[in-house]
């Protein structure tokens, strides 16, 4: 199978991933800080080092303030419904994922969405433009899951700082293969899945939460600290990491941030961006063709064939060419709304380390066939 939907998740991890949870669970696949016995440690230790990495990729000072979650939508639920409240407002981009704008609209909280360009890209002026006196939060996705299109979080967080208003970023596309330095581009929050570009099994994601941001939690339960009170503690990450972790998961999250350490997210990048060049350079030769997005792109390329469904594409070249990718909505309609795409969708197709330029060329043809 030609698999180009990693940015669903990625399939195909590095075989450190794999050995790592097999180990896990022959050796210490226990309940983190439940314990004092050398499986308990074990797992922490793991669990610890995993943060650690995390914030060595993502530029953070305290890997504590690193809070793992089961995936980027709960770390975007927290975050959101950490600080919006019914009345308060909020500039979201036209680009978000409904991981975002359902958690928005459930808040109650009322909000402006500044729109992109023709390519996707939120520019940190529009965002800027809605600024209101009760506006509590700004959020930006830094790269879409339709386009790929990459927006300037930097120039957004310096929006932000500007106003002093919290920045959330979701990284879900980005996180890997886009260098975020959080401390730097002025990110209160940082939404990151571990199971796409960070090459961890799914089930993985986390939350950077920075100095001085106060949420409210909502899961409280047994965090393996404070047993004597019957309050939630105020202190990261066990603030916002009630119950078990996922020791597995977070195992195999750790192997796959290691490695994209070792290659560096901009070399990752490079790969990716090469692939998305030739897979556009390919679709835009054949007839009836419309690829949607820039250059400045994530390994996302989405596209339509002129009176084709975008999911019956899909399942084409699922059912006869063996390639795996994604047509529809994404889970994204605001996008969708955004880019003019709402009737009929997009075909996405989305590479990760492990494609290659052979994988892509055939990808092509196979289009072609399906075009003719």
């Amino acid at each position: 199978m030609i698999y180009l939907d990693n940015a669903a998740t990625t399939l195909y991890k590095p075989h450190s991933v794999r050995r790592a949870c097999n180990a896990c669970l022959k050796k210490f696949c226990a309940n983190s800080g439940r314990g004092g016995h050398k499986a308990a440690l074990m797992a922490s230790e793991r669990i610890y080092a995993c943060r650690e990495s995390l914030a060595e990729l993502f530029g953070i000072s305290d890997p504590a303030r690193i809070v793992f979650t089961p995936n980027a939508t709960a770390a975007l639920n927290i975050a959101i419904k950490g600080i919006l409240t019914p009345d308060s407002h909020t500039v979201i981009t036209g680009m978000e994922h409904n991981s975002v704008v359902r958690p928005v609209v459930g808040s109650g909280a009322y909000y402006s969405v500044a729109l992109p360009d023709e390519t996707g890209l939120v520019s940190a002026k529009s965002i800027e433009n809605l600024i209101t006196d009760n506006t509590k939060l700004i959020i930006a996705i830094h790269a879409s899951n339709i386009t790929g299109t990459i927006n300037p979080i930097y120039e957004i967080g310096e929006v932000a700082k500007k106003y002093g208003i919290p920045f959330l970023v979701d990284a879900a596309q980005s996180a890997g293969v886009a260098p975020i330095d959080a401390e730097r581009n002025n990110i209160s929050m940082l939404a990151f899945p571990g199971h796409k570009m960070l090459y961890g099994p799914t089930g993985t994601g986390g939350l950077y939460i920075s100095p001085g941001l106060e949420l409210k939690p909502f899961i409280e339960g047994g965090t393996g600290s404070l047993s004597e009170s019957d309050t939630q503690p105020d202190f990261l990450p066990d603030r916002f990491e009630s119950g078990t972790l996922n020791t597995l998961g977070i195992t195999g999250l750790y192997e796959g941030v290691k490695f994209v350490l070792k290659h560096t997210p901009s070399a990752l990048y490079a790969h990716e961006a090469r692939l998305a060049k030739m897979l556009v350079s390919g679709l835009s030769s054949i007839n009836g063709v419309r690829i949607y997005g820039n250059n400045n792109r994530v390994g996302v390329v989405g596209f339509r064939l002129e009176g084709k469904d975008s999911v019956d594409v899909a399942n084409t070249l699922d059912s006869r060419f063996d390639i795996a990718c994604r047509g529809g909505l994404h889970c994204a309609f605001l996008a969708h709304k955004s880019m003019g795409t709402s009737e009929g969708g997009l075909v996405r197709m989305s590479v990760s380390y492990f494609t290659t330029e052979n994988e892509i060329d055939r990808a092509v043809e196979a289009v072609k066939k399906i075009q003719i």
